[in-house]
């Protein structure tokens, strides 16, 4: 029998809390830092020397022996530089442990060996790291050791954000000032911010080590490049909530007992899908804390996997022909006096407030599809938007029934005079009981859907940060709301104004309303006809980040100003070509000196049988037969690996980034899919035994 698990007990115990802090600081600066928290300004030098003693403090008694300023540049995933607590030894040789405010506050790692997009050139060095003091420190431990993290925001010494953390801190405070102003309009005085909650699903597969090890394409491009696909995938649709394997149930286990410890709220964890695909969601948490936490599910995943002899994939399409794992981002709002804008309340048809809210979304999601869109971009998820399994590449809002009904009615009355109820679920068993239906079902295909009090966006890849898709939520809503309190705060007559208001964003952004099956493809031709952008991969995406409209959007807020905006675009572009390059090498290399020269060895042995077969007098047509069979698709194989080759040595030479970009999508990417086809093939042809890599079923079900 397991030990006894106090949850309660682990919970928070490697973070240094607000209650750690109410424990350690004197109550003053306990005041101070709780003010800065929630009402912004600038910490003090004295201040900040008391917190980073009390914080050495509490992580030395928990075994730490350095810090670093943890931060998120735009590679996506986190970055850390540790320095020991050790300063010089006193005169008699003792070592003696500080750690300062000055420390605590900034830190200075190199910014010109991080993505830039020209903001930084490479003898331009020197960046900066700040505490965000709205996200807790913590420890974290592993091989190297207890080391306490500060996370920061990172910019560069000209005072550009270098990170995801600066822009998004800022579309918050853009998102809290312009919805205060609607909350005040409805007579909230009580709130003084508004706080975007964010709770992300975190899909992943698991895959044993030992097989991982054996395919270099899961190990330099996180996916498989080639595979055929296995007997059984999920065609069955037993995998989906199916019970746990024990190997599996007890890696979640740990990950959940050690994401307790981190403060993360995991919550939920189950099967998804696909076979050997997995899910883990947490609770809401605000924007900022929740993306700070994504970044150490996804790091602690992968770090518990290797504990237990498995590797965790986070690419969005690690395996062709069943699905691939995505990241559903639930954002809310809701006032710091617990009012959720979201929630329509039992009759949202007289929620004027809500009403409003969901007007100013709609207008901000069709105005903004195109950013919204770029927001979810990254090169794994071009293999998995668009598939009868994720949202399409359109963007389209999913309301329900209920509210689809209401929004139809303001537009052609100005009234909602009824609404739909969901009515009564019967389950004609006499001991189950009967219960209230909801008023909407779900949609599972709509990109961006209403699901009771808050918008699912269903885009974001697994692999990607969170950071980007809510930093734009935030803008393009905050913009909208703003555009609305500037024609409200000047109306005579409020009551009037706002329902004129509601009826014509309703109606002039219904377009972007879409409640049927976004797999359709009658959809991708309607959503033409609608005048919808349908963009289908990242590099095309790339460019909406420095239209006229964004640049306006982003700078009116302080969110980017457009130099950021044009390095991002930059950044977009050369991680997109590094990747695919990437991929394009490692099928080089696994077709050149794996693949192609176990299929010789094999031909020879089955012309060896060939002729044995003849000598002995038998007819040996079955064994011609796959011979010849065999040797067309080698002899595709090694064509589509020269053609390969050149192709990507033309792609490397290329100087224009954009144009580089658009080459590897349009060419490079055709390529590998004429390489990847013969082998594929050649997977079902050839004598197991021979195959040089795991194939898809010991990969998958092999767990």
């Amino acid at each position: 029998m397991s030990e006894l698990l106090n949850v309660e007990e682990i919970f928070a115990s490697k973070v240094f809390t607000l209650g750690k802090m109410k424990e350690r600081l004197p109550k003053s600066t306990y005041k101070e830092i709780k003010k800065l928290m929630d009402q912004g300004g600038e910490l003090s030098l004295e201040t900040a020397d008391v917190v980073a003693k009390a914080m050495k403090d509490w992580a030395m008694e928990n075994g730490a022996t350095h810090y670093t300023h943890w931060f998120q540049p735009l590679t996506g995933i986190t970055a850390e530089k540790h320095d020991a607590f050790v300063s010089h030894p006193d005169e008699e040789g003792k070592m003696i442990m500080e750690f300062s405010g000055k420390e605590l506050i900034k830190g200075e790692p190199d910014a010109s060996s991080f993505p830039s997009g020209g903001l930084r050139a490479t003898f331009e060095a020197r960046g900066y790291t700040a505490w965000d003091i709205t996200s807790p420190a913590f420890l974290k431990e592993d091989a190297t050791g207890v080391i306490l993290c500060i996370p920061t925001a990172f910019c560069s010494y000209t005072g550009e954000a270098l990170d995801k953390k600066t822009p998004l801190l800022r579309s918050m405070e853009a998102i809290s000032q312009q919805a205060l102003r609607i909350v005040r309009l409805f007579g909230n005085t009580g709130a003084t911010k508004v706080v975007a909650s964010v709770g992300p699903e975190q899909e992943y597969f698991l895959v044993d080590r030992e097989k991982y090890l054996q395919r270099e394409d899961l190990i330099f491009a996180g996916r498989t490049l080639f595979g055929a696909p296995a007997p059984k995938g999920q065609e069955l649709e037993d995998h989906y909530f199916g019970t746990i394997r024990e190997r599996v149930g007890s890696y979640m286990k740990d990950l959940n007992v050690e994401l307790w410890k981190l403060g993360v709220t995991a919550k939920t964890q189950h099967n998804e899908v696909a076979p050997a695909q997995h899910e883990l969601a947490p609770i809401y948490e605000t924007a900022n804390i929740a993306v700070d936490h994504n970044q150490l599910v996804m790091e602690t995943m992968k770090k518990v996997a290797g504990r237990h002899g498995m590797t965790c994939l986070l690419h969005e399409k690690p395996f062709a022909g069943v699905n691939g794992s995505g990241k559903h981002n639930n954002w809310s709002l809701g006032t710091d006096n617990g009012v959720n804008l979201l929630d329509p309340g039992d009759t949202p048809n007289e929620n004027i407030q809500f009403l409003l809210v969901l007007a100013c979304i709609m207008k901000a999601v069709d105005t903004h599809a195109d950013l919204l869109r770029q927001s979810a971009a990254d090169v794994g998820n071009d293999h998995r938007l668009g598939a009868n399994e994720a949202p399409p590449a359109i963007i389209s809002m999913f309301l329900g029934e209920q509210l689809e009904d209401v929004v139809k009615q303001l537009i052609e009355t100005g009234e909602a005079a009824h609404l739909i109820e969901g009515g009564k679920l019967e389950t004609g068993v006499s001991t189950l009981p009967d219960f209230e239906k909801d008023a909407t079902d779900r949609n599972r295909t709509s990109p961006f859907a209403f699901t009771g009090n808050k918008f699912e966006f269903r885009m974001v890849g697994s692999a990607d940060s969170i950071a980007s898709p809510n930093t734009t939520l935030n803008a393009i809503v905050a913009e909208a709301f703003c555009e609305a309190a500037d024609v409200l705060e000047k109306a005579d007559n409020f009551e009037l104004a706002v329902h004129d208001l509601i009826k014509e964003y309703m109606t002039k952004h219904q377009r972007i309303v879409f409640n049927g099956d976004g797999y359709a493809d009658e959809w991708i031709e309607e959503a033409e006809r609608r005048g919808l952008p349908n963009i289908k991969s990242m590099v095309e995406a790339a460019s909406t980040l420095t239209t006229d409209k964004a640049i306006r959007l982003f700078e009116r807020f302080g969110i980017f100003t457009r130099v950021e905006l044009e390095s991002r675009e930059e950044i977009t572009y050369e991680t997109y070509a590094k990747t695919i390059n990437i991929e394009a090498l490692t099928m080089i290399d696994m077709a050149g000196k794996k693949y192609i020269p176990a299929v010789i060895r094999y031909t020879k042995s089955l012309a060896d049988t060939v002729i044995a077969v003849k000598e002995a007098g038998v007819d040996a047509s079955v064994q011609a037969e796959l011979l010849d069979s065999v040797t067309v698709r080698l002899s595709a194989a090694k064509k589509a690996l020269a053609r390969l080759k050149k192709v990507t040595a033309q792609a490397a030479a290329m100087e224009d980034v954009k144009a580089q970009a658009f080459f590897y999508k349009d060419m490079v990417k055709e390529v590998m899919d004429e390489l990847r086809t013969p082998i594929d093939e050649l997977e079902m042809m050839v004598d197991k035994s021979v195959w040089p890599v795991p194939g898809y079923g010991e990969l998958t079900f092999e767990v």
